[in-house]
């Protein structure tokens, strides 16, 4: 991969790394009655934060990048599925 594209593909990752990071800390899980399960999930979402966190230090941005996306995914379905309290993020933000 060309340096430039490697370049990018890590500062991308780092910045949504960072945003999840900051919105992971202040996770407030809704009032569920799948609390064990939900508990799962969230793990498997830090799972995927630490995989990416692991890929970064090994310079492979392209699994560090994948990794972070996934965590987002996860993230981002249970905020639509009422299961956690947070924020979407809106256009890069």
């Amino acid at each position: 991969m060309c340096d430039g594209t490697s370049l990018r593909l890590k500062e991308e990752t780092e910045k949504w790394l960072k945003k999840l990071e900051e919105r992971t800390v202040q996770i407030r899980r809704s009032d569920s009655r799948e609390r064990k399960r939900l508990d799962d999930v969230i793990n498997n979402m830090h799972a995927y934060i630490s995989d990416c966190r692991h890929f970064l230090n090994k310079g492979d941005y392209i699994n560090a990048f994948e990794a972070i996306i996934y965590a987002w995914g996860i993230y981002e379905t249970c905020i639509h599925l009422g299961l956690l309290k947070g924020q979407i993020h809106r256009n890069g933000k």
